[in-house]
């Protein structure tokens, strides 16, 4: 017993420093170095914290671009999918909901042209990113409720385009929060 009970033991307690304090630290020591120091990145407008950059906010008004759909209307302490399945009653109602209101606010856009993303919520509610797809869909609403040129508008949606990780780690796609506040900016 004594031939397995101790290295047992010391193997624990090796393990327990190197998971419990050591990749912690690790890690902690990483986040430090990204933006915002590992509290997330906070956006300012004239000294105010407006949002966070990895966090989605609801945007409804027409003058503005939309978020993605949240199951958990934005509540960061909330976060989580719905957990109903694409064949749900109560999904497909919301998914058709989502559509409707969409349609309603962008007229002349077809069910087909509009991308998934835009009417279906990500896994953790709070998705702070849409597809290049789902904001050009809106460009033409925000041109006439700012009554800006559509052209002018989808110049900011492009320079506002976050490339992949070194050209092929994951899709493009646009933070909605830093999309709005530059659209607030715009002459």
């Amino acid at each position: 017993m004594k031939t397995y009970l101790l290295p047992s033991l010391k193997l624990t307690a090796v393990l327990i420093i190197l998971c419990s304090v050591l990749y912690p630290l690790l890690i902690a020591g990483i986040a430090k170095t990204s933006p915002g120091g590992g509290n997330g990145e906070a956006i300012e407008v004239n000294g105010k914290v407006v949002g966070y950059a990895n966090i989605g906010q609801k945007f409804t008004e027409d003058k503005y671009f939309w978020s993605r759909p949240s199951a958990v209307n934005y509540n960061a302490a909330g976060s989580g999918g719905s957990n109903k399945g694409p064949s749900n009653p109560d999904y497909l109602k919301d998914v058709q909901s989502r559509i409707d209101t969409f349609l309603v606010h962008n007229p002349g856009i077809r069910k087909s042209e509009m991308p998934a993303d835009i009417v279906t919520a990500s896994g953790s509610g709070l998705d702070p990113n849409i597809s290049t797809q789902a904001a050009m869909v809106q460009v033409k609403r925000i041109a006439k409720t700012r009554n800006i040129s559509e052209d002018k508008i989808k110049q900011l949606v492009d320079s506002k385009i976050e490339r992949p990780l070194l050209g092929m780690f994951g899709p493009e796609k646009i933070n909605v929060l830093k999309l709005n506040i530059a659209l607030d900016n715009l002459k």
